[in-house]
């Protein structure tokens, strides 16, 4: 599979490279094959977790922290429990019940290559991991700051957050959505899990929660834009550079930001996010510039 960094401006090519191989370093240490019949669970685990994916969430974790202080080391960590919650639901969004994906990030998804039971209980144990990780002391010694990082990460994944936006984008194969539906489907589904790389990133560095609002802000339109560029790849892009299995919204007759807005239209949607993101980080220095570089790549990326 093409490299997914090909396509950014040389420092976050690097930055992307870079937390590519951090976050893969780390799952190594954290998913050690147990010598007993646990070891096709962790297995599995390790299939999905190792190896594939563009790494964004815990490159706006990592980068945000690191601008306001925090150790990278421990970023990095923090970065590993929200890249897990993010595996455990494309494993699961793969299986027969709900996707039913053959492919993911180039290769057979984890229940093909392994088998249904061992990707569900990776899926399981990935998000289990998540919170596991959080609570180490190497993460932060300080327990508000572990309390906060497990709150940010729990409201983002569930009903209110991730699991929520998949549930509206079940029923979206049956019901009509305009497009205020959808962009709320998405803040859940896509959105949320990027709103908590921020916020985890300036929590990890103690910023005060009155100090984040643009960040914030700044997570939500790269969230919107991020899911208009997606839907662009699943209609126009290449299946090879994906990965992935494309065009299987518009086969199920799913309303998307496409759908709705046409192409063009789209685009120019996606472009106005990535600016107006932008513009929530005005204040901020050079120290912001990967961010700025990021915004701009999510709606340009060809994959």
């Amino acid at each position: 599979m093409a490299d997914t960094a090909t396509a950014a401006p040389p420092a976050l090519a690097a930055a992307l490279g870079e937390i590519r191989q951090d976050i893969d370093r780390a799952f190594d240490g954290l998913l050690p094959v147990p010598e007993d019949p646990r070891a096709r669970l962790v297995e599995t685990m390790r299939y999905a977790a190792i190896g594939g994916g563009k790494r964004l969430r815990p490159l706006l974790l990592i980068t945000v922290a690191q601008m306001f202080g925090a150790d990278r080391e421990s970023a990095i960590l923090a970065g590993c429990a929200i890249e897990a919650i993010h595996i455990y639901s494309l494993v699961h969004d793969d299986l027969p019940c709900m996707d039913d994906d053959a492919m993911r990030h180039g290769k057979p998804t984890a229940h093909i290559a392994f088998d249904e039971a061992s990707a569900v209980l990776a899926g399981d144990a990935l998000l289990a991991l998540a919170f596991e990780i959080l609570t180490m002391p190497e993460v932060s010694s300080d327990p508000f700051v572990q309390s906060e990082l497990v709150s940010i990460l729990a409201r983002a994944s569930g009903v209110n957050g991730m699991a929520g936006g998949q549930m509206m984008d079940i029923a979206a194969s049956e019901a009509s959505f305009d497009v205020h539906a959808i962009t709320r489907l998405q803040q859940l589904k896509t959105g949320a899990l990027l709103g908590a790389a921020v916020e985890m990133g300036a929590a990890l560095a103690k910023l005060p929660p009155e100090g984040r609002g643009p960040l914030l802000n700044y997570a939500r339109d790269i969230g919107l834009a991020f899911q208009i560029a997606d839907d662009l790849l699943d209609a126009e892009g290449d299946e090879v550079l994906a990965g992935k299995a494309l065009r299987k919204d518009d086969g199920q007759g799913k309303q998307t930001f496409l759908t709705l807005m046409g192409a063009e239209g789209a685009r120019a949607q996606a472009d106005a996010l990535a600016d107006q993101a932008i513009a929530h980080l005005a204040h901020y220095g050079e120290e912001a510039n990967l961010l700025r570089d990021l915004a701009r790549y999510i709606v340009e990326r060809d994959r």
